[in-house]
Order: structure tokens, then C-alpha cells, then sequence
């Protein structure tokens, strides 16, 4: 049975990716006549249906990107995520109220491995772990959404999920997770030790997936295929994620500007 419902995932999925494809094709003919036409992702917005009972991880889908004035895709992308999580509270941050966020709730040394960060998909990387780690919840990249109802995949008791590719690794645009799990804490503290090292110049290494793959053990933590969860870069593409921000995607930016700050740098500014 848990077989044949995969199987009806993965049809749902590719029939999701179709017309999401086909709303992006649209969207270029959209920008094309509103080229400055932008969409704005609420702070906070509540669900869209009543809570059903008591579940280990709390129902709040978190999520930030470096504005909240996205294009069409990026906000049918948004939308389509609350039609799959309607039970689900909605929260997104900002680049500056990440950073307030990690001030208020870290002590002083999370802080300080936070403002080396230069680039912001850095930022976001440790910022969604201790925004769970606090709060629990899901946290999805902004390009990502769930192709099967979010509840659904999470159930009641599970206490935590993480997201695994096609090359059987863990990747980070999706986790699911309790507040005060201590997997969570272990990646954070490995986080800030490659900020504190800073031996390492990829982003993907220093907060990103590769700490998932060197911290956990993909045998004993909670994984779920991505063909079973949840898909990337359907509804939208670098050029509407991107379109205004000049410096680009993290893997273009980490090549003009160093991902960690020198300690005595991050001191001053």
C-alpha cells in the first residue's frame, strides 16, 4: 500500500511540474507587459483552515529570500505551498529581520558567526536552523513546494524529516522539525565551527548541505525522497528569483565575494 501511494506522489508530482512549467512560460509574457510588476509575501498570515489536533512538528511553514517584492512565479509558487499546508501558519523573514531574529533568541557567539556570513544564502542557511531549532516547524526554500499534502508527509508523531536527493544525500530546501532537536544543534554548532575555522570557501560546505551529510546519519534520522515530498524550480528560475538582485545566485556571488568575513572585519562593521 505505502508503495502504490508513492507511486500516486510521483504521478502527481510530474502533473504539478507540467503546469507549473506552463504558469512560468506565462510569466515571461507577463513581466514582458508589467516588467516592475511585483508580489508581496505577507510577514505572518494565518491558516487557511482551523488546525486539526496536536502534532510533534508545530504547523508553520517558514521561509525568506533577500526581499518580500517577488515576481508572479515566485508568488504562485508561494501560493501553491498554502494550498498544500492550509492548516499551516505562514511565517517569512527578510534579510534584516533574520538577522534581529538570531539576536533575540542566540546568545552572543551564533550572533557573531552570523555577521561573517557576506552572502545571504549563507545567512539563510543557519538562520532556517535556529529559526527551527526555536520554533520548530517546515521550513522550504523559496523556489521549493510540496507535491502531496504537507500534513500528509509530516504525520502527527514524527519529530523531525529531512529531505534526501536523487544521489541519496541529505539536501537543506526542505526540513521538518520539533523546536529544541538536538540534530539541529549539532548542525549549528557545526556551522559555526566552519565559521570559526573558515578553512572552507563554498557555501554548500560551510552551511549548507554538506554539514547535513557530515553531521547526520542517513540510516537513523527521518529521511523522505524528494519524489515523495517535494520539488524545486517548478513554478519559478534564476531569472524571476534573481531579476533584482545584480549580484545573482549564491554560486555566482561566492565566486566575486569571500562567503566568511575575516573575524576583525565582522568586529568592526
Amino acid at each position: 500500500m505505502h508503495g502504490f501511494k508513492n507511486v500516486i506522489i510521483v504521478v502527481v508530482s510530474r502533473l504539478i511540474k507540467l503546469a507549473a512549467n506552463v504558469t512560468k512560460l506565462l510569466s515571461y509574457v507577463f513581466h514582458f507587459v508589467l516588467p516592475n510588476k511585483r508580489f508581496t509575501l505577507p510577514e505572518r498570515a494565518s491558516p487557511w483552515l482551523s488546525p486539526k489536533g496536536k502534532a510533534a512538528i508545530p504547523r508553520t511553514l517558514w521561509q525568506t529570500n533577500f526581499t518580500d517584492q517577488v515576481t508572479l512565479p515566485v508568488y504562485l509558487n508561494y501560493l501553491f505551498n498554502r494550498l498544500m499546508a492550509p492548516r499551516f501558519e505562514y511565517r517569512f523573514m527578510v534579510t534584516q529581520a533574520r538577522r534581529q531574529f538570531i539576536a533575540e533568541n542566540c546568545e552572543d557567539e551564533v550572533l557573531a558567526c552570523y555577521d561573517r556570513l557576506q552572502i545571504g544564502a549563507a545567512q539563510a542557511d543557519l538562520w532556517r536552523l535556529i529559526v527551527l531549532h526555536q520554533k520548530g516547524g517546515v521550513y522550504l526554500d523559496i523556489d521549493a513546494h510540496a507535491i502531496w499534502p504537507l500534513a500528509s508527509i509530516l504525520g502527527k508523531r514524527r519529530e523531525e524529516l529531512y529531505v534526501i536527493t536523487r544521489l541519496k544525500q541529505f539536501s537543506n530546501y526542505f526540513i521538518a522539525s520539533k523546536p529544541h532537536n538536538p540534530n539541529l544543534a549539532a548542525l549549528i554548532q557545526q556551522v559555526c565551527a566552519n565559521i570559526e575555522a573558515n578553512e572552507l570557501t563554498n557555501v554548500f560546505d560551510i552551511t549548507g548541505p554538506g554539514v547535513f551529510n557530515q553531521v547526520l546519519d542517513i540510516e537513523s534520522v527521518p529521511g523522505v525522497s524528494y519524489r515523495h515530498a517535494c520539488n524545486q524550480g517548478s513554478f519559478t528560475n534564476e531569472h524571476f528569483q534573481y531579476i533584482d538582485k545584480p549580484a545573482g545566485k549564491w554560486t555566482k556571488e561566492q565566486e566575486k565575494v569571500a562567503v566568511i568575513a575575516p573575524d576583525h572585519i565582522a568586529k568592526n562593521n
